[in-house]
């Protein structure tokens, strides 16, 4: 029992570093690095069952590149504080594609890696809507992973910002046209 508490022990510091290991972010580099948030969408109104698309432009306005764009949006999941469900997160929109060649083990944050000088990315998620409401979905842009690269805007204020979306309880409107196919 000790051996596997030590064992255990020992993984998990070399998570942090000790035991021999190396750090995750022992080479990442540190610093504020300046960026623009050139354009931002999301629909204000939606409906139940609707595709919707949240559209996030970045541009780099540093003399450096960003060493690794990321983008984390808050808002798709509602937690509720009560103690008798299993999971207290509920989807508010179910997400059916994040960014292309965006990827990352974190919760909510989507990376695409290196952005050079003057270049811009483009970050798209397709959602669709599953609980009526109105809410607020938040985002954030970052210059790395970790904490040591940072991103602000160029006034020097963060870089993040927000949508409220309204989502109608009746669902869209299917129609039927002549030949019986639907308008989806």
């Amino acid at each position: 029992m000790a051996v596997a508490f030590a064992a255990a022990a020992c993984a998990a510091a070399a998570l942090l570093g000790a035991c021999g290991g190396t750090r995750q972010d022992a080479n990442v580099p540190s610093g504020t690095y300046k960026l623009d948030v050139l354009s931002a969408s999301f629909p204000g109104k939606q409906r139940l069952g609707q595709q919707s698309t949240l559209q996030i432009t970045v541009k780099n306005m540093d003399r450096r590149a960003l060493p690794h764009l990321a983008v984390t949006i808050d808002g798709f999941n509602q937690r509720r504080d009560d103690p008798t469900l299993a999971d207290a997160s509920r989807p508010i929109w179910i997400l059916n594609e994040g960014p292309a060649n965006a990827d990352s083990a974190l919760t909510n944050t989507w990376t695409v890696g290196e952005v050079p000088p003057n270049q811009t990315r483009t970050l798209s998620w397709d959602v669709t809507a599953v609980r009526a409401g109105t809410y607020s979905v938040r985002y954030k842009v970052s210059a790395g992973l970790y904490g040591k690269a940072k991103a602000e805007l160029p006034d020097g204020s963060p870089a993040k910002g927000s949508f409220i979306a309204r989502i109608d309880r009746a669902p869209r409107p299917v129609t039927l046209g002549k030949s019986g196919a639907s308008n989806q």
